[in-house]
């Protein structure tokens, strides 16, 4: 005659326990598996962002780039609207114009030294706009990477006569790479030039 629940009830109570067990432990382990998913998801944004605003800044700077090599005859001087360090938020050219607006009120540009202000003060709206905690240098430097081959701000300004071409050096907030980092400890404030692009004629590519 086959065996019923009835007939022994401690069997099948430890066999119900035991199903069980093993229930909890698969939901933990399914627990532990959900978290790393979201972590790796928070990295993946975290990357998403950087290459993004990566992305930006090398547009931005190719576009200055053109801009100086359009008005090559300001561009290449020693002293010229292009040239200078702006690291104070919001970044603002060093003699502000805003005469290439289409308004019908706006003067026209004078000259071509003030379309290189107007230039540089719409540029520079933008960078500040679309990259956190932007600092932007434009400098003559012939030396753009210290002996590690790490970007630095610095700038020797020697001219194009001594060796020396026009860079645009832009950084910006971004995360830590340190992961053992958090809170305000976790952002890099512009420590370090992130794009250095160098412009010289027919230049088409960033470093």
């Amino acid at each position: 005659m086959p065996c019923s629940r009835t007939q022994n009830p401690r069997r099948w109570r430890n066999q119900l326990g035991f199903s069980l067990i093993e229930v909890l432990i698969s939901i933990i382990v399914l627990s532990f598996g959900l978290l790393g998913m979201v972590g790796m998801q928070s990295a993946a944004l975290q990357a998403n962002r950087e290459a993004r605003l990566q992305s930006s800044a090398a547009i931005l700077a190719r576009e200055l780039a053109e801009m100086i090599r359009g008005n090559k005859e300001v561009g290449i001087g020693a002293t010229n609207p292009y040239l200078g360090s702006f690291a104070t938020s919001p970044l603002v050219a060093t003699t502000p114009s805003y005469c290439l607006n289409v308004a019908t009120s706006t003067t026209p540009c004078a000259d071509q030294t003030a379309i290189a202000n107007a230039q540089m003060t719409e540029w520079l709206a933008r960078v500040d706009a679309q990259l956190p905690g932007a600092r932007v240098s434009v400098c003559f430097d012939s030396a753009p990477f210290d002996g590690g081959g790490v970007p630095q701000w610095g700038c020797n300004n020697a001219g194009a006569g001594a060796g020396g071409i026009v860079m645009v050096k832009i950084g910006w907030t971004r995360g830590s790479t340190d992961r053992s980092q958090s809170g305000n400890a976790a952002l890099e404030r512009a420590k370090a030039p992130s794009i250095v692009f160098p412009v010289t004629a027919g230049s088409g590519s960033d470093t």
